[in-house]
Formats: C-alpha cells, structure tokens, sequence
C-alpha cells in the first residue's frame, strides 16, 4: 500500500473527505491517506498525527519525499492533541482502532476543547463499533453515513458522523447494528452477522455446558442471539 494504491477501507474513507477540506489524521502511519488526497487535489492541507516515534519518523520522511511538507504538517502528540482550534479543521479522520480507543481519543479531544463541532469525523473502527455510536450519540455527533467492506476476508464499518444542533436519539438497534446499516441490509451486513449470530451460537453451548453458575452471562448471550435473528428476519 502507498498513496497511490490505499487499501480498501482508507479508499473508501477517502471518499468521504470534501474538496478543500482541512484533514487531521489521527493514527496517520505513513500519511498515506493525506499523501493521496494531496495527490488527488481534493486538498491542500493536513496535520498527521503519530504518537508512536517509528511511524512519526516514517510520515516526516515519507512527506519530505514526495516533497509535500508545505501541505502535510507531521506532528508527534497524543490523538487530537496534535490539532489546534486555529488549525482550521474540517475533517478528522482515525483508522484501523479499536472503537473503544477511537471513542476514548475523541473524549479526550472533547474535553480539552480540540473540537470545534465544525468537524466531519471519518472513523473506521476494527472492533467496538457500539461503544463507539454510543459516544457520538451522547455527544449529539449525527452519522450521516455508514459503510460496510470485506478486506483480507475481514469485515469493516466506516462511520461518518457530524455535529448536529439538537440532540440524537438512538435504539439499541441503531448501536448495535448501524442506524443506515440495518436499514439497507447488503449481503455483506447479512454475512457479519451471521457470523455474529453463529459466535454467539458457540458461546451459549460453551456456557451450557459449564459446571459453573453461568446464568447472567447465558442471558446476555441469549439475548443477543435473538436480537440478530430478530433482525435478520426483518
């Protein structure tokens, strides 16, 4: 992978970043996503952002490379510690996290005043994408778009969400499943949560099976079995 040839979950992030937009990208690795859409001239401006010294390292000369150093300003801090509210930001992307750390990083950002509300976040998390809805949702962040890919026979949701200026109302359901997702219902979120439903399927035997006193946990997992089979009927 390089800027000319993302893979397919920063392809389909990057289809999601507006013309002229200002890019903070969190977790940047080797800059690539900003790299291609400098490259692409859908902008002209981005901080990536690495709190790791090897990738850092790696996004400054990668930068300094394809000679973009006056449009890609590499920076070393902590998630949305590297923005600024004079930065100018109007899309933040984080990739390729756990939903929980995506959630925890813009929590962080929130509290230290690093949002201005005027952001579109583009987010791709690898796991956790409930805990991650649940805190847009509290923090009244729209998702005003949701997609779902296959990559190295792995699943992926992209969420893309705004501030909005009244509060968001959700169901489990929306959290659980994707508020556009569940809605849609492709062959690739029918596949996810198959697979989903026949994990739960395990655990429930696993736990049935215990000599231990599993009751709360079979439970939870009895109820999550007929919540996605609920809604692959629908």
């Amino acid at each position: 992978m390089d800027e000319k040839n993302l893979s397919l979950r920063l392809e389909k992030v990057a289809n999601y970043v507006r013309k002229n937009d200002r890019l903070a990208d969190i977790g940047s690795d080797h800059a690539y996503l900003p790299s291609a859409l400098v490259l692409n001239g859908t902008i002209d401006y981005a901080i990536a952002g690495e709190v790791v010294d090897g990738p850092y390292q790696s996004a400054k000369s990668h930068v300094s490379e394809l000679g973009f150093e006056n449009k890609i300003d590499v920076r070393f801090g902590d998630g949305l510690d590297v923005v600024e509210l004079e930065d100018n930001i109007t899309a933040i992307s984080i990739c390729g996290m756990g939903g929980s750390l995506i959630a925890s990083i813009l929590d962080k950002g929130f509290n230290a005043g690093k949002l201005s509300g005027k952001e579109r976040l583009l987010l791709q998390p690898n796991v956790g994408e409930y805990t991650l809805r649940k805190w847009l949702v509290e923090h009244d962040y729209k998702i005003i778009a949701e997609d779902l890919l296959e990559e190295n026979h792995k699943l992926y949701e992209i969420m893309v969400a705004e501030k909005s200026d009244q509060p968001v109302e959700a169901t489990e359901a929306d959290l659980q499943f994707g508020f556009l997702l569940k809605e849609d219902q492709t062959p690739l979120f029918k596949k996810k949560w198959q697979q989903e439903l026949q994990k739960n399927q395990y655990i429930q035997n696993s736990l049935e099976q215990s000599r231990l006193d599993q009751t709360e946990k079979l439970k939870i997992v009895k109820e999550t079995i007929q919540q996605i089979e609920e809604l692959l009927k629908a």
